[in-house]
């Protein structure tokens, strides 16, 4: 099932303006995100072919259907509660039996988790950005080669390294275990013996061993940093998956600022945090911002890491204060959202047929 599919079969209930534009946050470059909420045909919901969500290949249009829709709203989560309480502006289509969907009846303090959770994981996603900022990995694969060294001149230097002093190629290298010694292998050297080399290829991820004739003298000893190696394939890989799916007008926005840090992530720190602290206070939902400015500001890297992180903390603090004051429920009323969920569903249904 397609966006256009519920379009011409008018399954969309709720359309809706989200992101920056929803928030009051948008500038000129701020691109269009659209979310909303669908009712899959009677025949497909109760047959074979439940469809929980359709999207375009860029995610920036999603459509819920409706049963997740409210499953979210259940768990209190904030993207789906701010779908719920769009304002007015930002709403292209919105279907009336959904005005019968009271946010109050399902707000609870399991926003304080939710929220809290959520903006964790933007702060998180910032410090990541200002890792790969400030680390770049090169963009040439290093070798298992570059993870080994052996011992000379009592001490240890780089594989790489020894070979070059004594004028061999890691081709005709034969490497034996070493009992009880993790890691730790018998270096040996031959251009005439056969021997497998430290590695069979330039792209292998591990050592090859080779069987040493007897009474063949080994050179040295080589410890392959086993851990090491895996934790730079890890990052490698992470950083150039990084690279190839990034946005680059918010990278270079990052760059721009110079502070090292993904400061649009930071602003919904702290637009999580203050929504928190209204739903904990005011029992609603407050999507668009009263702060554009300061929210801006942060975006714009006027502030340093640290110095948000300190914000972020306080803020923090004031969220758990407000909700452990606050008269919400522990959880939502599963059994209301349940009924309703039927009901709406079924009214639906019954006013297509």
């Amino acid at each position: 099932m397609t966006i256009e599919d519920l379009r011409d079969k008018g399954l969309i209930i709720l359309e809706c303006i989200s992101g920056s534009k929803a928030y009051g946050l948008d500038t000129p470059s701020s691109d269009l995100d659209i979310k909303g909420v669908f009712i899959l045909p009677k025949e497909a919901y109760y047959g074979l072919t439940y469809t929980p969500q359709v999207n375009n290949e860029t995610n920036d249009i999603v459509f819920y259907e409706f049963g997740r829709f409210m499953e979210l709203l259940s768990l209190n989560n904030p993207n789906i509660l701010e779908l719920l309480n769009t304002p007015e502006s930002a709403i292209i289509y919105k279907h009336p039996f959904l005005n019968e969907i009271n946010s109050e009846l399902i707000l609870s303090k399991l926003c304080n988790n939710t929220f809290g959770k959520f903006a964790l994981s933007q702060i998180k996603k910032a410090k990541g950005l200002k890792k790969k900022i400030v680390n770049p990995v090169a963009k040439e694969r290093k070798s298992v080669l570059s993870f080994c060294f052996v011992n000379y001149d009592q001490g240890a230097i780089p594989l790489l390294k020894y070979l070059e002093i004594k004028g061999w190629q890691q081709e005709h290298c034969g490497l034996v275990n070493i009992p009880h010694m993790k890691d730790v292998y018998g270096l040996y050297y031959s251009a005439q013996l056969g021997f497998s080399g430290v590695l069979r290829g330039k792209e292998s991820n591990d050592i090859c061993l080779s069987s040493i004739p007897k009474g063949t003298k080994q050179e040295a000893l080589m410890y392959f940093n086993r851990n090491g190696y895996s934790t730079y394939c890890k990052e490698y890989r992470e950083y150039w998956d990084w690279v190839d799916k990034r946005n680059d007008d918010r990278y270079e926005n990052t760059k721009s600022h110079g502070k090292n840090y993904d400061s649009k992530n930071m602003m919904h720190v702290f637009r999580l945090l203050e929504m928190a602290i209204e739903i904990g206070n005011e029992k609603k939902v407050n999507v668009k911002r009263p702060n554009r400015d300061f929210l801006l500001d942060i975006k714009a890297g006027k502030f340093e890491y640290e110095e948000l992180l300190k914000m972020a903390g306080l803020k923090q603090t004031e969220m758990e204060s407000a909700f452990e004051s606050s008269s919400l429920p522990d959880n939502p009323d599963l059994e209301l959202i349940n009924e309703l969920t039927y009901r709406l569903r079924d009214k639906f249904y019954n006013h297509r047929e």
